[in-house]
């Protein structure tokens, strides 16, 4: 990689408790580990996927989009279930997933940062990813992730919404109405969390200094649009020249020019460019 961008960052971990090794003795807990790696190594190979590095038994792996490592983390659950038990005991994997932004040299990087963190919280043998991630996933993979994303004190630390991956499951339902104004609404961009809430009722996007999100592409204008919290919900209003591109999850793209749009569920924004081009300074929106 020449340049810092974003990509879908898979981290697995493959490391045993103690009762694992203490059962099957230190050797045949490292073959074990061997098995379950290289069954995770051909599924990031299968989806496109490309291996940044490997520290032991943990390795870190990177996809264009996140359709493949989403797929990627499906598949490695389905090959090491597939593998026969040992002692009545199986090898745990634990696998986390974000998209966000990479260092050139692939070893460092928000991206691969928070990837690291969410998968420390998995279970043996589960995949979460973060809602940045579940959020670009195209209507033919949405169904692999969790309709909801998980509740536990344990995920809260992370700041970020948490899907479980490989389950299949229904539609997300909206907010009703008549909760809007008690809602807040979340925006992520880059490694900023910030929100429009009721000490916070109007935010300010842009490529000029001072905005509350600074957003670095030349498309984008100076002071490009704004959300305000009103009594309809959480309204963009666009004060562009190239206008403003909002992807709502399940519907379809629209273009917002000097004109307004009530942000209704999870989503993202393109201030000036598709919100559909996922390498590109995306701001991601989702009401909480």
């Amino acid at each position: 990689m020449s340049d810092r961008k974003n990509l879908c960052v898979l981290v697995a971990n493959a490391i045993a408790d103690d009762s694992l090794v203490v059962r099957l003795g230190t050797t045949e807990a490292a073959h074990a580990a061997e098995r379950c790696l290289n069954r995770v190594e051909r599924a990031i190979a299968a989806h496109g996927g490309r291996t940044l590095m490997q520290q032991g038994l943990s390795i870190v792996a990177a996809f264009e989009r996140c359709d493949a490592g989403v797929l990627a983390a499906s598949e490695m659950l389905d090959r090491i279930r597939s593998l026969p038990s040992m002692n009545g005991l199986r090898q745990p994997v634990r696998i986390g997933l974000h998209y966000g932004i990479v260092d050139p040299s692939g070893e460092a990087g928000e991206g691969i940062d928070v990837a690291r963190r969410i998968a420390t919280h998995a279970e043996a043998e589960q995949a979460l990813a973060s809602g940045t991630a579940v959020l670009l996933l195209t209507p033919g993979t949405r169904h692999t992730a969790g309709a909801q994303p998980l509740h536990a004190p344990s995920l809260n630390s992370l700041g970020w919404p948490v899907f479980a991956i490989g389950q299949r499951v229904g539609m997300v339902t909206s907010i009703p109405p008549t909760s809007r104004l008690s809602q807040r609404l979340r925006l992520r961009h880059q490694e900023d969390v910030v929100f429009v809430e009721e000490q916070r009722p109007v935010l300010l996007l842009g490529r000029e200094l001072g905005n509350d999100i600074v957003v670095m592409d030349p498309r984008a204008s100076r002071q490009h649009a704004r959300i305000e919290r009103r009594r309809e919900g959480f309204t963009l209003i666009d004060a562009s020249t190239n206008g403003t591109f909002v992807s709502i999850e399940g519907g379809e793209e629209c273009c917002v020019r000097h004109d307004r749009l009530v942000l209704r569920g999870p989503g993202r924004i393109g201030c000036g460019f598709s919100a559909d081009e996922i390498d590109r300074d995306l701001v991601f929106f989702d009401i909480v």
